[in-house]
């Protein structure tokens, strides 16, 4: 069980750099998550993008750009195209968004031609550090998907659980999250939290706790379950937050960002490789955590 990044960059320096291609790399919070990455052993880089704005900008930075290669790409999209296309050939081995717009980041990352796709839906992982919380907090799929059928639910947690049960939490502790913890027909978010507790526990899963539907404050909080009376396996000690959909997943991730001091690092599952995928607005701090994840992913992938 990991309580901090430092933990994850700690388990990383026994292990060779992971080969990765930033698309869109002319960004100066990118590159500083990229110099520390290289420097802390993590991984060896691919920039791709405007040349001279990325050998700038690392003028201005104090990089040492020396052991970097640079693939001049000044157009953010066919960037994103090239790191992709970078990736499907083996070259690289995680796939970073730089400046560039998630969606059209999203679009190359899914272009048949760059045969990232594996069949499995792809969805968004986030983890997130936040002060006084006793370890890392998981959360899926603030990033992706937008409004989630029950069945890609299932392929969302599926893609989850498999990566926490790799990253060595052997019985994930997930809550299934609604504004209460009563199945009403009325509110159709409870009724298929209930189904997929349900699947939990008939083990479709694997070894993973699933419950729900339980809102946030009994998920993080064994206070507040047993004020409220409620006994559960999961209570107060969720590992995973499932959310509804993208519209809760974001304002939950960024109300621990902005209010919480909270630091996420975050990547997509269920294609071919990790892919790590930050708002631009992220910090330094955040994407060189979110590098770290991925290159823990890509590292338990060829284990």
């Amino acid at each position: 069980m990991y309580t901090n990044y430092q933990q994850v960059m700690h388990t990383l320096r026994s292990h060779l750099p992971v080969p990765a291609a930033v698309a869109a790399a002319g960004d100066p919070q990118t590159l500083k998550a990229i110099q520390e990455a290289a420097e802390a052993g993590l991984i060896s880089s691919i920039l791709v993008g405007d040349r001279e704005a990325i050998t700038a900008m690392a003028e201005r930075l104090e990089m040492n750009l020396a052991q970097q290669r640079i693939i001049h790409q000044p157009d953010p999209v066919q960037a994103a195209h090239t790191a992709a296309r970078l990736v499907g050939e083996g070259q690289a081995e995680v796939l970073v968004k730089g400046n560039v717009n998630t969606s059209d980041f999203m679009r190359a990352l899914l272009a048949a031609e760059h045969g990232l796709r594996t069949g499995r839906v792809v969805s968004h992982l986030a983890a997130y550090q936040v002060p006084g919380y006793p370890r890392l907090l998981f959360l899926t799929d603030g990033g992706i998907n937008i409004a989630p059928s029950l069945d890609t639910k299932v392929e969302i947690l599926h893609n989850a659980v498999e990566f926490l049960s790799a990253l060595g939490i052997g019985q994930p502790a997930v809550a299934v999250l609604s504004a209460n913890e009563q199945v009403n027909p009325k509110m159709p978010v409870t009724v298929e939290a209930r189904q997929l507790a349900e699947m939990g526990a008939a083990g479709v899963f694997g070894t993973a706790l699933v419950e729900g539907p339980m809102p946030l404050d009994i998920a993080v909080s064994a206070k507040a379950a047993r004020i409220k009376g409620i006994d559960s396996r999961v209570a107060g000690r969720a590992d995973l937050l499932l959310v509804p959909d993208i519209e809760s997943g974001n304002i939950l991730g960024k109300s621990i960002m902005y209010f919480a001091g909270g630091v996420m690092a975050g990547v997509v599952l269920g294609a071919r490789v990790p892919v790590v995928l930050n708002s631009r607005a992220d910090t330094a701090q955040g994407k060189l955590a979110s590098i770290a994840l991925a290159c823990l992913a890509r590292r338990l992938q060829t284990k």
